[in-house]
């Protein structure tokens, strides 16, 4: 884990196996962030949520059955924001394809996206196939 502070905000990088089991990792970082800032209880629940479905995604679908590699998670905690993202270098996709692996979980009608884009004020979801890596960014406004 690194940490970094400019402008006002401190980043903090994270990197994790592409394994269920580290997940937990994430949000016990991001629940760190939360009491550094005072977020409040309900939007730090929907932050863990979105940033579940997030490290979820990656971990089930970017490196296949194998699960070997890793996924990267960047903590950006400004005064009046918070924003994530969620890295990965495994298969691209093409966002918008109702059916990339496992029947379109990913995709733009899928479950952990819709989630996410609920709770996000600001989403962005960054993939090509036949090219490696995919990301997902999403930022919450603080009050």
């Amino acid at each position: 884990m690194a940490t970094f502070e400019s402008d006002g905000g401190r980043t903090i990088e994270l990197r994790i196996p592409a394994k269920p089991e580290y997940i937990t990792l994430c949000r016990l970082a991001l629940t760190g962030l939360g009491q550094v800032r005072e977020i409040g209880e309900d939007t730090m629940a929907d932050l863990k949520l979105a940033l579940t479905e997030a490290v979820s995604n990656s971990v089930r679908h970017a490196y296949g059955p194998e699960g070997e590699g890793h996924v990267g998670v960047r903590y950006e905690l400004h005064p009046d924001r918070l924003g994530i993202e969620v890295v990965d270098d495994g298969e691209g996709f093409e966002p918008g394809d109702p059916s990339p692996r496992e029947g379109g979980e990913l995709s733009e009608g899928g479950l952990g996206i819709a989630i996410i884009k609920s709770i996000a004020d600001e989403f962005e979801l960054r993939s090509t196939p036949g090219t490696r890596g995919s990301t997902l960014r999403f930022v919450k406004r603080l009050a």
